[in-house]
């Protein structure tokens, strides 16, 4: 499990955020640092965040960045972020290492003004709702990232998945990786199915009967009485027992 009062990475977290907010851009925490915010126990060791890209230039938030000493990890940060979209940098007081996103897509938009504060240790800092984390795990793919999905929809079983496979769908196409919407599905799959049957809807079993006047189950009180069969009656044939089906155990959680 991820430490909450993991100092290194609260204090990296502050001054970040410190950063971010004096640049005047909208922002928010994607990455493992958001998912232990919203409740799943986790480890991380850096931590990934999303700036609107149309609200600052590259050097403007290199500059910025850099009076909290947060500096590139790479040669030529700037034009690699240029290209991918993505800053790489260090923290030099704790080394907590930084990918800063520039967010451009809709979806990106979408979950920038959606996003809410929530707190990591001490540190309090705009973060991605559950729903939209879900969808950037998705789109990231790896392992662990989907075993993040899993324990988000174990977490809050009603998330609009429909919104999130419509989101999911549209980001794989554009990166021309259909696969990973196929493996969302199989994932949503799973977890649902491993859900208790009251939060997948299904209608509970009827209570045994009570003692009362009739002494019957519920349901039977309207019923007419049986009729004695005549003496001369041939003995009824007994049919064969039948076993309920046997029920599986969900899988277990990790």
């Amino acid at each position: 499990m991820a430490a909450r009062g993991d100092r290194r990475l609260q204090d990296a977290l502050r001054d970040l955020a410190s950063a971010l907010t004096k640049s005047g851009a909208a922002w928010m925490v994607i990455g493992g640092i958001a998912v232990i915010a919203r409740g799943v126990r986790r480890f991380t060791a850096d931590i990934d965040v999303a700036v609107r890209g149309d609200a600052i230039e590259v050097d403007a938030l290199l500059s910025i960045l850099g009076k909290k000493r947060i500096h590139p990890r790479i040669e030529d940060a700037a034009a690699f972020a240029r290209e991918n979209l993505v800053l790489l940098l260090r923290h030099e007081p704790s080394g907590v290492d930084f990918d800063v996103s520039f967010a451009w897509t809709e979806f990106e938009y979408e979950a920038l003004e959606a996003a809410t504060v929530a707190t990591f240790g001490t540190v309090k800092a705009p973060m991605a709702r559950p729903e939209d984390l879900v969808v950037f795990k998705a789109i990231a793919g790896r392992g662990k990232d989907m075993d993040d999905v899993v324990a988000l929809l174990a977490l809050y079983p009603k998330l609009d998945l429909g919104r999130v496979r419509a989101r999911v769908r549209e980001l794989a196409a554009l990166a021309d990786t259909p696969e990973l919407a196929r493996g969302l599905d199989a994932v949503i799959k799973t977890a649902v199915g491993a859900r208790a049957p009251s939060q997948r809807g299904s209608k509970p079993s009827l209570p045994p009967p009570r003692p009362g006047r009739t002494g019957r189950p519920r349901g039977t009180a309207n019923k007419a009485p049986a009729r004695k069969a005549p003496a001369r009656k041939a003995p009824a044939r007994k049919a064969p027992a039948r076993k309920a089906p046997a029920r599986k155990a969900p899988p277990k959680k990790r």
